[in-house]
């Protein structure tokens, strides 16, 4: 198979779809894998190191696709790349449909295969392609939070450590999987008081167990979300329904029993965001102001920290996308249940139906269209 990696286009974007690392594996595999020129840069990656794993070099995008029966990315095609799209092709990379109507139909006009990291899901439940970035932008959620908590940024001027004397941030995380669980560490580890919020009994009684004594797991309901908000001087948006919108949990209402100059980081922004009056920002123009309240909305936070994001996306992207190269998409499919539940859209066919729902499209079960 022919596999094509180029260059992403999104605002500060830096991390890519194959490192050499996974280019040696695909190569090893009896495979061709085509990189567009300085793809790997913004990652710290050179031409020459993807030539020795055995890549070929190719000097725009325009070819890379051309080229490939399968794209490897990162983020979801853009305007730009809608028309080098081809009929067929495999495209693995994170998609967010129910995010995006017009990236959604753009993709069905194609028909594209469209695999996406973010709903690959192993019977236990787990999505593997999705973690590593969520550790990621988890971490982070906290480290923009207090970033922004700074006066020069519009925020109260509250140091979130504290000092002797002084008390340190109150951080409330909404949503305890993944994201939810990486920020209440840093957040932790800052010092601060950390309220985490979630409905999964289990999962609170999980979190007890390995969170530190300044973490506090709490029922997610009304009343304690609300108490919770009101005393966030940092708020991270963790909640994710895979492959579906984000449940709006935050409210414009809300905002006025928050703190002045107080942080929302709504992390779920890939899926819409968890609160009413989040929208996609980008590294560029990372904030926006409702209310007195600063909101952090940038739908690909890991790309500011791009190296390490795509060596972590790399470790798990391979393992599927091995099979995928090897046995073609409709095989790898009906052999690995983990697979078939990342087919999002086959050739015109909405596959996933949390984006079927998300637009109001006609739904085909991934295994229909295998059949």
């Amino acid at each position: 198979m022919k596999i094509g990696c180029p260059k992403e286009v999104k605002n500060h974007e830096y991390r890519v779809g194959l490192i050499p690392a996974a280019v040696h594996a695909y190569v090893a595999a009896g495979h061709e894998v085509f990189i567009q020129k300085g793809a790997g840069l913004g990652s710290g990656i050179t031409d020459e190191e993807y030539v020795a794993a055995g890549a070929k070099i190719l000097d725009t995008a325009d070819e890379v696709w051309n080229v490939a029966d399968m794209i490897v990315k990162v983020k979801e095609p853009l305007p730009e790349e809608y028309d080098r799209m081809k009929e067929g092709q495999l495209v693995y990379t994170y998609f967010h449909f129910a995010a995006d109507e017009e990236l959604t139909k753009a993709c069905m006009e194609k028909k594209i295969i469209a695999l996406a990291y973010e709903t690959v899901t192993e019977s236990n439940g787990s999505l593997p392609l999705l973690k590593p970035m969520s550790e990621i932008a988890g971490r982070m959620s906290v480290l923009m939070g207090a970033y922004y908590l700074a006066r020069p940024y519009g925020g109260q001027g509250l140091l979130p450590t504290g000092v002797p004397g002084v008390a340190p941030a109150n951080v409330t995380i909404v949503g305890g999987g993944t994201v939810g669980t990486n920020a209440a560490k840093v957040a932790a580890g800052l010092g601060c008081k950390v309220t985490i919020l979630d409905i999964n009994p289990d999962r609170l009684e999980y979190l007890e167990t390995i969170m530190p004594a300044n973490v506090f797991p709490v029922y997610s309901d009304k009343v304690n979300l609300e108490k919770a908000l009101q005393e966030a001087d940092i708020t991270v948006g963790a909640v994710l329904i895979p492959g579906a919108k984000a449940p709006k949990l935050i409210k414009k209402d809300h905002l006025k029993m928050m703190k002045p100059g107080s942080v929302i980081v709504d992390v779920a922004i890939d899926q819409g965001g968890c609160a009413e009056t989040s929208k996609a920002t980008t590294h560029s123009d990372p904030i926006f102001v409702v209310d007195g309240v600063i909101h952090y909305c940038v739908a690909n936070m890991p790309g500011a920290y791009a190296r390490t994001a795509s060596f972590a996306l790399n470790n798990y992207t391979i393992r599927y996308g091995l099979p995928l190269a090897n046995k073609g998409v409709e095989a790898a499919c009906k052999e690995n249940p983990a697979i078939l539940k990342g087919l999002n859209m086959y050739k015109g066919k909405v596959t996933f139906k949390g984006v079927a729902d998300a637009w109001g499209l006609p739904y085909t079960p991934a295994e229909e269209v295998l059949a």
